[in-house]
């Protein structure tokens, strides 16, 4: 394994969705919020390894703001036969905002699975009904031909959540679409929020550390880097860079 804070000078070639929707996701962030750079813990921000002797790559761009502690964007390539992009908006608990998540696993043959969703950090888990009059306002039902099914620890979703199988290359650009609201409303109602008392505070707080505690039941990601790394590591990597639970 290989680990650095820069990425190649040669850029691998993702999926073309993966790539769209990565650009879309930073343009939305330096449209809509004053950025700072996001340090990662050392070694953790481009990574290299082996997978069934393919080579794998991950590479992380995080950036943070005024409302949002941590914004995470990985994009991660095994060889020829697996893309990833993986991105989480981990709001400070000040403030009484969802977690926007979102993301897309491609092979040479399309995509198998497309997430994105606004993950309630509330008592109710339920979004705030600035979030549902948005939502529904000008969005449309969107109905596409193969939806997938959550996995056991999917309660954490919001009923906005979108988890489908891209049929055909308008369904994806469907998605995409959708995924650019849900980052629009987010970013316009993080910046009219004002910063709640402590004792909600610390309701916001337990909701994102559920959040995280439930993200890092995905055994398939687990598994991946447990093989490429070693379950040590995989464990870090969870830890303190895809879901790192705030103290």
């Amino acid at each position: 394994m290989t680990t650095s804070s820069e990425s190649p000078t040669m850029e691998p070639n993702f999926y073309p969705l993966i790539t769209q929707l990565a650009d879309v996701i930073v343009q939305s962030w330096q449209q809509h919020l004053d950025l700072d750079p996001f340090e990662l813990p050392e070694g953790l921000g481009y990574i290299e390894g082996k997978l069934d002797d393919e080579r794998l790559m991950i590479r992380n761009t995080c950036y943070q703001s005024k409302h949002f502690r941590k914004m995470h964007l990985e994009m991660a390539k095994v060889g020829t036969n697996l893309d990833i992009l993986h991105c989480v908006m981990f709001p400070h608990s000040e403030y009484a905002l969802p977690m926007f998540g979102c993301d897309i696993v491609a092979t040479p043959k399309g995509i198998s699975a497309a997430i994105a969703d606004l993950s309630p950090t509330n008592a109710t888990q339920t979004l705030d009904p600035v979030y549902e009059e948005r939502l529904l306002e000008g969005h449309k039902k969107l109905n596409f031909s193969q939806p997938r099914v959550l996995p056991e620890w999917g309660a954490i979703f919001s009923k906005y959540c979108i988890f489908i199988r891209p049929s055909s290359p308008d369904e994806e650009q469907l998605f995409v679409s959708r995924v650019q609201a849900f980052l629009d409303i987010h970013c316009q109602i993080a910046l009219e929020s004002q910063p709640l008392p402590a004792e909600q505070q610390q309701i916001h707080l337990a909701g994102q550390q559920n959040y995280c505690a439930e993200q890092q039941k995905n055994d398939k990601t687990r598994r991946i880097l447990e093989k490429a790394f070693d379950a040590e590591w995989a464990e870090l990597y969870f830890s303190q860079v895809l879901f790192d639970i705030p103290a």
